[in-house]
């Protein structure tokens, strides 16, 4: 399984169910590599996206403790372990965890692969990731070169989990 974030220097990645910024490539680079795929979110991050919609194109997993919440074309769950159960009638690779940090949390020991966007500056953030690089079971395996967003700079990592 796979998580896709993209954080700021501190790990931050929203602010009052809001992304810190919105950079055209980390979203390109975001649609690209969930279309298609399976994507694994909690009820805040659906209702943050464009009139609250499922995303097109990618089977749409909601997990929520909300008995009585239903989406048009997603599925919606209850449990972290009824989510487990959902999952394995895809393949691993193409199942990617999206958000918010409740659900990061929660699934990140299940995650073999995490595609981090790092932007290089400290934004006012009320949600958090963990800190890949302080975990030990965490690698990185790839760095993208440098790219910038008029003055933010940010680059796309590539983390392992150690076998």
């Amino acid at each position: 399984m796979n998580l896709i974030v993209a954080v700021d220097k501190n790990w931050g990645i929203g602010k009052n169910n809001k992304l810190l910024v919105s950079i055209p490539a980390d979203m390109k680079f975001f649609r690209e590599t969930t279309s298609g795929r399976v994507v694994v979110m909690g009820r805040k991050t659906l209702e943050s996206f464009p009139n609250g919609l499922p995303l097109k194109n990618r089977t749409n997993i909601i997990l929520t403790k909300n008995k009585d919440y239903h989406v048009k074309d997603a599925i919606v769950l209850h449990s972290v372990e009824e989510v487990m159960k959902e999952l394995e009638q895809y393949e691993e690779e193409d199942i990617y965890v999206i958000g918010g940090d409740s659900i990061y949390r929660q699934f990140l020991p299940y995650c073999k692969v995490a595609h981090v966007t790092r932007i290089d500056h400290a934004y006012e953030a009320d949600t958090f990731f963990p800190d890949l690089d302080a975990q030990e079971e965490w690698e990185v395996t790839g760095i993208s070169e440098e790219q910038t967003y008029f003055d933010l700079e940010y680059r796309f990592y590539r983390y392992e989990k150690k076998k």
